[in-house]
């Protein structure tokens, strides 16, 4: 294994929270509401926070707030005295993501997350390049892969960890665990820390086929369900596992309804409900009618407050 994997190989083989992007009145960033938010998921056990993921509205951020919240993250990871990793999501162009991953060391991010390449034709010599271009630009920040193509080939994975030792977890986010099973192991097992990039709901399903961690949004709502999820799954315990994925499964299937139109926003509602930040999303997203607001509080009457 990797010097950086074994470095690494903490941060990411458990819960990796997305932090939402809050905003204020003016429609910009709310850097008050933000800290608070990463401080709660660090406070609430959460150890990994990804700035600028989906659930961060990565897409609808401009450069400059992209770097803030990376900067806040780490600001508030420092200030809370726990032992807290900051994944800095990148992405888009090849410059842009290597200027955007170099700030986010220069931060004091540990670690960057590439998104998926925004390009209609992706070939497989041009994935390798692309992340290879990121990584390379960044040797002493571990680099987390995240995957969505149901058809990117194992061999592309395991290639790009041959040519950069700092490519050190996978972020795999095809809902498909046989497909999981076969591309992690033919890519490497115990070269990569793989990480289920589906949350809650598919975490027990891709635990069972060699995932150490998973992603959550719903981290930001309620973080001590997604930690006793995990807590049973290390234990081995999936009855346990499965009463807490089912604990959550309405909520979570909000969010996947109609091709995860309101993956983000109903998260801010259900923060908005707790009085955590204001509901507001940015276009494409868009903010829940008065149905499905209710359908969020029903979703998480039971849960306890945290």
């Amino acid at each position: 294994m990797h010097r950086a994997q074994v470095d690494h190989e903490q941060a990411l083989a458990g819960v990796v929270a997305i932090p939402v992007t809050p905003f204020d009145t003016a429609g910009g960033v709310d850097r008050v509401a933000y800290r608070a938010l990463v401080r709660r998921l660090l406070d609430g056990g959460v150890r990994t926070v990804t700035p600028g993921g989906n659930t961060g509205e990565f897409y609808a951020l401009d450069e400059s707030e992209r770097l803030l919240v990376v900067e806040l993250a780490v600001a508030e990871a420092t200030a809370s005295g726990h032992d807290a990793h900051v994944v800095a999501g990148v992405g888009l162009d090849v410059a842009t993501a290597v200027r955007e991953a170099r700030r986010a060391g220069a931060a004091g991010a540990g670690l960057v997350m590439i998104h998926q390449p925004v390009h209609p034709c992706v070939s497989e010599e041009g994935w390798v390049e692309y992340h290879r271009a990121v990584a390379d630009a960044v040797p002493d920040l571990g680099v987390v892969l995240y995957v969505r193509d149901p058809l990117l080939a194992a061999r592309a994975i395991r290639r790009l960890g041959e040519l950069c030792a700092n490519v050190v977890g996978v972020k795999y986010a095809v809902p498909d665990a046989a497909r999981f099973a076969a591309v992690s192991r033919d890519a490497g097992p115990e070269r990569f820390v793989w990480i289920a990039g589906l949350a809650e709901l598919y975490a027990p399903a891709y635990w069972a086929m060699g995932a150490t961690g998973f992603t959550s949004g719903l981290a930001n709502v309620a973080p001590h369900l997604s930690l006793e999820l995990l807590a049973a799954l290390r234990d081995g315990d999936f009855g346990a596992a499965s009463a807490v994925r089912e604990r959550v499964r309405p909520f979570e299937e909000l969010r996947a309804e109609r091709g995860s139109a309101d993956n983000v926003s109903v998260v801010k509602e259900a923060l908005a409900q707790l009085g955590h930040c204001r509901r507001d999303v940015r276009p494409p997203s868009h903010p829940l009618d008065g149905e499905r607001r209710r359908r969020v509080r029903d979703a998480v009457a039971d849960w306890k407050a945290c």
